[in-house]
């Protein structure tokens, strides 16, 4: 938990660059950072994030200017991200995955003057960064660090930036259009990072895997930046597998695991999961899309460890709501408002609509954004009387706790009767031979839409898209079974192994 004399002196700077120095400052020697074999103390990281600082101000680049990042969980993200920080710059996150084009929208629309790229995503970053007019700075870990062995270190205190000053800019994916920008200031991540490490009780002894995609705001903020605050160690995995997610638990004792869905139910259905030594768990969070009941309860079961479920966007730093370790915890909701915060459910018209009844969530508070970069009318469409308007609709029960009926835009409205995609993907979880499931809308001409789920079984299970079908019938009103059931060997998912139902594709015998 962070101490009085840690929330103390981070208050006293406003930098978000400020967790890390506090740490190191208080115990240089802990570990801090580790990737298999390669452990960087708090001390070192801090005299290598001095010197990005001071590689970026002999280049210019200081107080407000924008510089991206595009590294996977390696210790060199962290030394990027933490060095701008420290210059007083603006952190950009990009996937390592982005392609040139991509690139270039991310680093052109922020003005990024450069751009931390990873060796092996190179040629797409130096693409970008050209069309851009930003500098391509290519991170290969020994050449980094001779990088940074012949920089001038900046000076021990990061540059002074206000609360309100803009400390990450993350790019929503969206669904159309071009992504937009949320500019998180360093209060909103600080507060939000501090509020996490209090709930998750997270101190030195803290071991967190770092599993979680550090360019998404759930792995940075709830992984990376509550982890260095709390001067724990962040164990990190490049790419989730999870086998290597199991193999890191028993090794390094990790206590704290954060996850998405995905890799719940991935770490469960493992063949080998049974085998490896898991005892040393002591809390598990998820987020990033609702978890399953059955998934949560047959990990809890396997691994003796209880998840903790929260809710968030990138647009609120990102937790917002969460299942508090010292309250009632209730399966299937996503809790109770962190400290700080607000949250209700409204009507179209914006008006609370009563316990029980469907709504849409809307988020004020320490956490909500400053808006989006350079886009005034997405920010005054999104946030309204300080209020901001997510698209998910959810319901409040009588004891105030939140659970979440489904995206807005993922509602189902089949010959006017609303189907909640979520609900029947909970149905089909309950099937003992289903791995994944996603409900999704199919265009119908009579009843302008139909239901239709895409399925993937758990590995030696058989059953048959009929069978899943009729097991859905006998448990939901006639309208919302799905007229269509059909299995997939996997279903396409984002950086964070969230589900991504834009790019289930229905199978043309449906139309």
């Amino acid at each position: 938990m962070l101490s009085k004399e840690l929330a103390e002196s981070v208050r006293m700077s406003a930098s978000l660059a400020t967790f890390l120095t506090d740490s190191a400052a208080r115990d240089p020697d802990h570990p801090a950072l580790k990737l298999d074999d390669t452990v960087l103390t708090y001390g070192q990281l801090d005299e290598l994030t001095r010197r990005v600082a001071g590689l970026l101000a002999a280049k210019g680049i200081g107080a407000g200017d924008r510089v991206g990042v595009m590294l996977p969980n390696v210790p060199h993200f962290a030394i990027a991200y933490y060095g701008i920080l420290r210059a007083g710059g603006v952190v950009v996150p990009m996937n390592v995955l982005l392609k040139g084009r991509e690139t270039s929208f991310y680093l052109k629309d922020p003005g990024a003057k450069a751009v931390f790229a990873w060796v092996d995503f190179a040629e797409a970053a130096r693409t970008g960064a050209d069309e851009a007019g930003a500098e391509c700075i290519v991170v290969e870990p020994a050449g980094f660090f001779a990088l940074l062995a012949g920089a001038e270190p900046a000076a021990a205190e990061p540059v002074e930036r206000d609360g309100d000053d803009t400390a990450v800019i993350l790019y929503t994916s969206g669904t159309t259009g071009t992504p937009k920008g949320a500019e998180l200031t360093h209060d909103n991540m600080r507060k939000n990072a501090e509020g996490i490490a209090t709930l998750l009780g997270l101190g030195a002894d803290a071991v967190t895997l770092g599993a979680l995609p550090l360019f998404h705001s759930f792995g940075q903020t709830c992984g990376l930046n509550a982890t260095m605050a709390s001067g724990g160690l962040l164990t990190l995995i490049p790419r989730f597998d999870p086998g290597k997610a199991l193999e890191i638990i028993q090794r390094d004792k990790v206590n704290v695991f954060e996850g998405v869905p995905t890799m719940y139910g991935a770490m469960l259905h493992h063949p080998d999961a049974a085998s490896f030594d898991t005892s040393t768990l002591r809390v598990c969070a998820s987020g990033g899309s609702a978890l399953p009941v059955e998934v949560m309860r047959a990990f809890e079961e396997q691994f003796n460890c209880k998840i903790l479920e929260g809710y968030g966007l990138s647009e609120t730093s990102p937790v917002a709501s969460f299942n508090h370790p010292d309250r009632e915890r209730k399966p299937g909701s996503i809790g109770t408002p962190i400290e700080g915060v607000e949250m209700k459910v409204v009507d179209d018209d914006g008006l609370d609509v009563p316990a029980g009844e469907d709504g849409e969530i809307v988020i004020k508070g320490h956490n909500v954004m400053k808006g989006y970069w350079n886009r005034a009318d997405a920010t005054a469409d999104s946030i309204k009387d300080g209020w901001f308007f997510t698209g998910d609709m959810a319901r409040i029960d009588e004891d105030g706790y939140f659970f979440i009926v489904d995206r807005k835009k993922d509602l189902i409205i089949r010959g006017g009767y609303n189907v909640y995609p979520r609900e029947i993907e909970e149905v089909l979880y309950e099937h003992p031979a289903v791995r994944e499931a996603a409900v999704v809308a199919m265009p119908h001409p009579d009843l302008g839409e139909e239901v239709g789920a895409a399925v993937a079984l758990k590995d030696g299970a058989d059953a048959t898209p009929e069978e899943l079908q009729a097991f859905v019938k006998g448990q939901v009103a006639a309208y919302k079974y799905p007229r269509l059931v059909w299995l997939v060997d996997e279903l396409p998912k984002g950086p964070t192994g969230k589900i991504l139902k834009r790019e289930i594709k229905v199978p043309s015998a449906s139309t």
